[in-house]
């Protein structure tokens, strides 16, 4: 495919919004059908996981239907070529995911469908329209955005929307690595909250999948459905990928394999293993994650994005042991937060990895305290075990892995992150820190998107972090903060072209600059 001309995303969102008009205002093009009863699609589209040369694109019908694909390097579509086309069918909750091959590197990609409903071929869909850009084989300026947690808390789809996804999108990140908390399967809404300052919280949209907690299938789609339905989301996915990652609130909260529902009233299903077979389901039907053959279900795994920048997306929720005290001695299952064969594909991979930035795409931080039971402070939920001693329980995965990094001379690891709803910068210092066998390195925290505010959390000082930004509630204000209280957060991540530096800003919904800071990378002896 042949190179386009230069264009802003703004201008595409443009263009595709008056394609959209036209159709509206009863002009539509004349080779699609006028058929009363057009197929409609629902959801918009999405496209995640690009790379090089292949990335995957996203849609959903409203009926069982034809979806053609088109793909071109240009806006006009005049070079397009066309796929085979993907059968929507009910049994994927009509939506349908297609992989973009061949594709050449360092491309405005864009791509349209069409919609044919199977039971009468005359009634077409008006066509919608995605891009993206691919990864590039040369050095060239990268931009990416993260955070996590969207719909937390009760709150959704307000008047002023997703606020944080439209901010976001201008600044037209190359993708948004989502990293975790991507819904909330046990979160109901309600149509009104009380505020502390005698307003109300509006959720001008409540679906009814939404007003309780999740545990069919279907259930757990609507889930996804319902973050869709808001126009930021839906406009950010149009002209940016999004790599998904996911937590805990996907399935239920602070889940693992050994979860215990039986005194949770909220749910007559008690089954863990068969609420988070149908989380894991509806999260692969309804995003862009590249599905893997050979360990159906997979979420972590890594996409290599140019020269400068490898991403590593781990999974600490299916692998992992109970939530407990986090005392054993020993890596023991019961102890593991990635599993041993997640710890060894990490290595591998990173040990194999020649791009000058090693993003570690956490769904947890590494030493902020979150307690299982956070009324009593009892029990590891994520890392930290809370004695700020030697590394104990899952924090001895953590050291075998930071001391493989360190002995393999593997250079420019950064670990990204979200989960505890609030923004910090932590640097580990191993000086400072219970193990020292670890070469110093960064952990951003960036988050909510879109839910609910807490924080702040202690640190655990096993590996030494010291905190060096941090924005979260004050005492006076409380915890789970509404987005319009304005503390929701998201990160950009910038790393130039020439000189390999990146620059990582930590950013709120209103677009204010809140923590700034450039590392240098180290050049591989």
């Amino acid at each position: 495919m042949t190179r386009s001309a230069p264009f802003t995303r703004r201008s595409f969102l443009v263009s595709t919004g008056a394609v959209a008009l036209t159709a509206a205002s009863g002009f539509a093009l004349p080779s699609y059908s006028r058929a009363n009863a057009r197929p409609v699609f629902t959801h918009g589209v999405q496209s995640g996981d690009v790379d090089a040369t292949t990335g995957m694109i996203w849609t959903r019908t409203d009926r069982p239907a034809r979806v053609s694909i088109e793909v071109s390097t240009t806006e006009s579509f005049t070079d397009a070529i066309k796929l085979p086309p993907l059968n929507a069918f009910p049994d994927s909750d009509l939506a349908v995911k297609q992989l973009l091959t061949d594709l050449a590197s360092d491309q405005d990609i864009f791509y349209r469908l069409i919609a044919v409903d199977l039971s009468d071929l005359n009634a077409v869909s008006e066509p919608v329209v995605g891009r993206f850009k691919t990864a590039p084989m040369t050095k060239r300026n990268i931009r990416f955005a993260w955070s996590g947690d969207t719909v937390g808390q009760g709150w959704g789809i307000d008047e002023t929307g997703m606020k944080t996804y439209a901010t976001i999108a201008r600044h037209e990140p190359d993708f948004f690595l989502h990293s975790g908390d991507t819904i909330y399967a046990d979160g109901p809404l309600v149509d009104e909250v009380d505020l502390k300052d005698g307003t109300k919280w509006k959720n001008r949209i409540v679906t009814d999948e939404k007003r309780k907690v999740a545990e069919t299938l279907d259930e757990y789609r609507g889930q996804w459905k319902y973050n869709l339905l808001d126009d930021h989301v839906r406009a950010l996915n149009a002209i940016c990928p999004t790599f998904f990652q996911w937590d805990d609130h996907e399935v239920t909260n602070n889940w693992s394999s050994s979860r215990n529902l039986a005194a949770d009233d909220r749910y007559e299903e008690k089954s863990i293993a068969l609420l988070s077979a149908r989380a894991g389901r509806a999260f692969h039907e309804m995003t862009p994650i590249r599905y893997t053959p050979a360990e159906p279900g997979r979420v972590y795994r890594k996409i290599a994005y140019g020269p400068l920048l490898d991403v590593f997306f781990l999974d600490l929720r299916s692998y992992r042991g109970p939530n407990g005290p986090g005392m054993e001695e020993t890596i023991t299952p019961d102890a593991s937060i990635l599993g041993e064969r997640q710890v060894r594909w990490l290595k591998q991979e990173l040990l194999n990895s020649k791009a000058t930035w090693k993003v570690i795409a956490s769904d947890m931080p590494l030493g902020v305290i979150v307690w299982d039971n956070a009324k009593e402070k009892k029990g590891a939920e994520a890392i930290a075990n809370g004695d700020n001693g030697p590394a104990k329980g899952r924090e001895l995965e953590i050291a075998d892995l930071l001391r493989f990094i360190k002995s393999a001379g593997i250079r420019n690891t950064a670990w990204f992150t979200a989960d505890v709803h609030y923004t910090a910068a932590h640097y580990y210092n191993p000086e400072k820190a219970q193990f020292q066998d670890f070469e110093p390195f960064w952990e951003f925290v960036s988050g909510p998107i879109h839910a609910g505010t807490f924080g702040p959390n202690d640190l655990d000082q096993t590996f030494g972090p010291e905190l060096r930004f941090i924005k979260a509630p004050k005492a006076e204000q409380g915890q789970n903060l509404p987005p319009s209280a304005g503390l929701q957060f998201f990160g950009l991540v910038d790393i130039d072209g020439v000189s390999g530096q990146m620059t990582v800003r930590l950013m709120d919904r209103e677009n204010i600059e809140l923590y700034k800071v450039t590392l240098d990378p180290v050049r591989s002896i």
